[in-house]
């Protein structure tokens, strides 16, 4: 039986990875789950993150007068194709998804003043 060191918690929340390694980038997911060292999520598209380390944002919170995110700084231990997203009836259902481990090695707590619905 598989042991881990953290509690996991499963949270489906928006995500974007905002720079890996130097360079910036624009790619959105959502996270599976997320424990005190490291984060499990999901991506439409592959993004180039063979630099290791990236940045990435998880929106928390979009009630209210401010949209909150935890901006976080991390490495990639683990990327790997999900499946092909073939439906029963043999249709593509969704596009393949990539399945990225990242860990938390830094973070903190971003308010966006006028971003809440």
């Amino acid at each position: 039986m598989e042991q881990r060191r953290t509690k996991r918690f499963k949270l489906q929340l928006p995500l974007s990875v905002i720079r890996s390694g130097a360079e910036r980038v624009a790619v959105a997911g959502r996270t599976d789950n997320i424990s005190s060292s490291g984060v499990l999520f999901t991506m439409e598209a592959e993004p180039d993150l063979s630099g290791g380390s990236i940045e990435y944002m998880i929106e928390l919170n979009r009630e209210g007068a401010h949209t909150v995110h935890l901006r976080c700084v991390g490495k990639v231990v683990r990327l790997q194709r999900s499946r092909d997203g073939m439906a029963a009836n043999g249709m593509t259902a969704n596009p393949p998804a990539c399945l990225v481990a990242a860990t938390l090695e830094r973070y903190e707590f971003v308010r966006i003043a006028g971003a809440g619905r």
